[in-house]
């Protein structure tokens, strides 16, 4: 399943039910573990739908499947049941191999710790990606991007905890990807931080039309996003489409 070129990144377009391509398409996604003699359903026939430019908010409480779900549509984990299909390409048929060409073209992550390496500094992280990237940006742009173009040669002992969580970010866009995955990338930070963070994310989403997925139990963070999709006990509870993003700098938590 040989997948496309990494794209560059377009324009971000208007509302995705007036016109946004597809990128996923998600049928009957099921995950079951088996621990012992008992099975934990982590999904449970999940129908989903993802487009271009997107910035969707996953909220739900710890157990409802939101990392499951991410997990999937980043090509870190298998279903047990169901199809996923990113633009046209199934990833639930793909090897091994062509799942990890698909993550490091395609996907980028950013998770609630920020996995920096000690002995870089904020520019050699970053460089980490750019190094076997397809069409990386600059270090610098990628961190400009970010807002921590006077951090750049900072290694991470010399940075805050939103700091190196913009380091993160800025690592995971770098190669230009055409979705940005976050699990939960507020989750160790204080609010004024936490801000700071989201506010990143959302400049990414915006001027590079990244289409974005954060996941939060924080309900608060949903009024950000172009769409939420609630979820609860591994299935699709609600589902709504934001009249207004509130920026991130006036939400209130």
């Amino acid at each position: 399943m040989p997948l496309p070129p990494p794209t560059q990144p377009e324009p971000r377009p208007v509302a995705a039910n007036s016109g946004g391509r597809r990128v996923f398409t998600a049928r009957g996604l099921t995950k079951v573990y088996r621990m012992g003699s008992f099975e934990v359903h982590a999904l449970r026939g999940v129908d989903l739908d993802l487009y271009e430019g997107e910035f969707v908010v996953l909220l739900g409480p710890s157990g409802s499947g939101k990392s499951t779900l991410l997990n999937i549509l980043g090509g870190l984990d298998v279903p047990t049941g169901g199809t996923v299909v990113y633009r046209d390409h199934t990833l639930t048929a793909a090897t091994d191999a062509e799942l990890t060409r698909y993550r490091r073209e395609h996907v980028g992550f950013v998770f609630q710790f920020y996995n920096l390496m000690p002995s870089l500094t904020a520019r050699e992280n970053v460089e980490l990606v750019t190094d076997i990237a397809v069409n990386p940006m600059p270090a610098a742009e990628a961190l400009r991007l970010v807002g921590l173009t006077e951090r750049v040669d900072h290694f991470p002992s010399q940075l805050s905890g939103g700091e190196q969580q913009r380091v993160a970010i800025a690592r995971a866009i770098a190669k230009r990807p055409d979705v940005l995955l976050c699990d939960e990338p507020t989750g160790a930070l204080d609010v004024k931080t936490g801000v700071l963070v989201l506010e990143a994310i959302d400049r990414v989403n915006r001027e590079l039309g990244t289409t974005t997925v954060v996941i939060t139990h924080n309900a608060v963070i949903a009024g950000m996003a172009d769409r939420v999709i609630a979820l609860s006990d591994g299935r699709i509870a609600s589902e709504h489409r934001n009249a207004r993003q509130i920026p991130a700098g006036e939400l209130q938590w």
